[in-house]
């Protein structure tokens, strides 16, 4: 299977007094405010590293769930949060904390399949950074 999905950013201004906007195909994001201080302070909008985040996390879902189904397991729920660090202009570490409901799975079963998607997720195999994870069946 082969696919393209298109997101677009406007900038106007400096690096720090400047504003932009970014907005994704799907229309989920449209022209939402992107600035200095929504990256590295408190402002209101998004950045690039809580988009990475949301990306990985969604991805990394999906393909844990595509692993449990061939192993014949099918989860009740999936909460999977990812922390992206950015460090002296640089993104460091993904660190991805995986909660999950999966009635007759094993721990030892549980954890072989959360592996095996964070080795397989599309965006887990996209980015040049350290990528860890902690995975709790409940």
């Amino acid at each position: 299977m082969k696919f393209t999905r298109q997101a677009s950013a406007n900038w106007k201004g400096t690096g720090m007094e400047g504003v932009g906007t970014v907005s994704t195909q799907s229309t989920t994001l449209d022209k939402a405010q992107l600035s200095f201080k929504t990256r590295f302070a408190d402002g209101v909008g998004t950045n690039p590293e809580e988009l990475i985040g949301a990306a990985h996390a969604g991805c990394f879902s999906m393909q844990f769930s595509f692993i449990l189904n061939e192993s014949g397991f099918t989860a009740e729920n999936i909460d999977t949060n990812a922390k992206v660090v950015f460090e002296d202009g640089t993104i460091t570490n993904i660190h991805l904390d995986l909660t999950a409901t999966i009635p007759n799975i094993t721990d030892e079963q549980f954890q072989t399949a959360a592996l095996a998607a964070k080795a397989k997720c599309p965006i887990s195999r996209l980015f040049n950074a350290e990528i860890t994870l902690t995975a709790t069946l409940v």
